[in-house]
């Protein structure tokens, strides 16, 4: 019987809880995909719907990404004293507070207390975050942990495929229905109205989730609870874990970008808002793609160290080619870049984690935080773009991204890891 446990364990991914656990767990994830997804359509949808420039337009990822920071810590505290499972409960809880909200004040025409919904939502997201990734880390054995993250990427990025298409269905046929002066209230207040529905159904499906996981026999696996190594603040004795940090605030701000800004960067190109509504959609299927290609070569052709060098050469080359080329085929290569995206996190999420011991909620936390990088990074494109250009402005930021995050696995990997890299 020891025996058995033991060969479960090792060969495979789901360790020795099993399936179900993954399974549970993977429906969290697939609702982060699409809950976080929203965001690319949507700024195109408030723009028009608020009569917004870029800058405001980008208020929706970034208000929604720096809940991350600003919530990490609580976050990380109440996952110390609540532990994972009960976590995930208040996490989705608080979810199905921020959906709501921000239904309804997207159905009363309130940009402002939208963006308050999408704080709220991001709360609840951070919370789930610093909960959830330690917890598919450690639910098995650790050189299989890329490998888990990777099934719960493609669930994500299933959810987050799929998010843009349920928003196109639902309120992007009243986009060309609207002039460029934005001088048709009646239109513009049907087009707003449209998106109330989308987010009820979200609402009752976060319920709904939140009641079967409080039902369900999830294990509750436990982590270090020790209140002094868990507040206390890591010194500069570990610089892989800040560097790691950076590299995760680098890694969500590039990810974002070529997932929620593609299509502003189409708009440069004069490329249609009803063929570029579809573009994150498209970035999503390169990443689904790459987290595919994950599963089958981590570990067994490639460590994971590798696999988060690689996926940053291939970014850097495609951020280069976007620059260089021009119209659809720069865009192209925008969305291609979530393929080399979707490699670099199931690695850098547990090699981080896996660099302190006893800090587990803390370390989850300070990564979590970083997630804000998602909502700076857009907004100084967006910023940017008005000076050097937006496809200069995109590259530039993509390109130092991807060498930050390069410079983090091949200075300190060999150092924590004793593997042959």
């Amino acid at each position: 019987m020891h025996n058995r446990t033991l060969w479960r364990a090792v060969s495979c991914p789901a360790g020795p809880y099993g399936w179900l656990p993954l399974i549970l767990v993977a429906i969290l994830f697939f609702i982060i995909g699409f809950v976080t997804w929203l965001n690319g359509p949507l700024i195109s949808f408030v723009k028009i719907a608020f009569s917004l420039d870029d800058i405001s337009a980008f208020l929706v990822p970034f208000v929604f990404y720096i809940s991350y920071f600003l919530f990490g810590i609580p976050a990380g505290k109440i996952v110390t004293k609540q532990g994972l499972r009960q976590s995930l409960i208040y996490a989705l809880s608080i979810m199905t507070v921020g959906m709501i909200v921000t239904g309804q004040f997207m159905k009363e025409s309130s940009y402002h207390g939208a963006l308050c919904g999408f704080l709220i939502l991001g709360s609840g997201l951070a919370l789930l975050q610093v909960a959830v990734n330690p917890y598919i880390s450690f639910l098995g054995p650790t050189d299989r942990a890329a490998q888990r993250i990777a099934i719960m990427g493609i669930c994500n990025k299933v959810g987050g495929i799929l998010a843009p298409v349920a928003l196109a269905g639902f309120a992007m046929p009243h986009i060309g229905q609207l002039p460029l002066t934005h001088s048709n209230p009646l239109l513009q207040k049907q087009f707003i109205s449209t998106i109330y529905w989308p987010y009820i159904g979200m609402t009752a499906l976060l319920a709904l989730t939140t009641l079967y996981i409080k039902f369900s026999n999830l294990p509750d696996i436990k982590i270090s609870d020790s209140s002094r190594t868990e507040t206390s603040i890591p010194t500069k004795s570990n610089p892989t874990l800040w560097f790691g940090v950076m590299a995760m605030f680098l890694y969500v701000g590039v990810e974002v970008l070529a997932g929620d800004a593609i299509g502003t960067y189409a708009s440069g190109f004069d490329i249609p808002l009803e063929i570029s509504s579809f573009f994150t959609s498209a970035t999503l299927v390169c990443m689904l793609c790459g987290y595919l290609v994950g599963l089958v070569c981590v570990p067994r052709i490639l460590s994971q160290e590798r696999a988060l060098l690689l996926p940053c050469l291939t970014g850097f080359a495609l951020s280069f080619l976007a620059y260089m080329m021009d119209g659809y085929v720069s865009v192209a290569c925008i969305a291609l870049l979530g393929f080399s995206n979707s490699m670099i996190f199931p690695s850098l999420f547990p090699t981080v984690l896996n660099s302190t011991q006893n800090k587990t909620s803390f370390v989850s936390a300070l990564l979590v935080m970083a997630y804000c990088g998602g909502g700076i990074l857009p907004q100084c494109f967006v910023w940017l773009k008005s000076i050097i250009g937006f496809q200069a402005a995109f590259s530039t930021l993509s390109c130092i991204c991807y060498f930050i995050i390069s410079l983090f696995i091949l200075r300190f990997s060999k150092i924590h890891h004793n593997t042959n890299f």
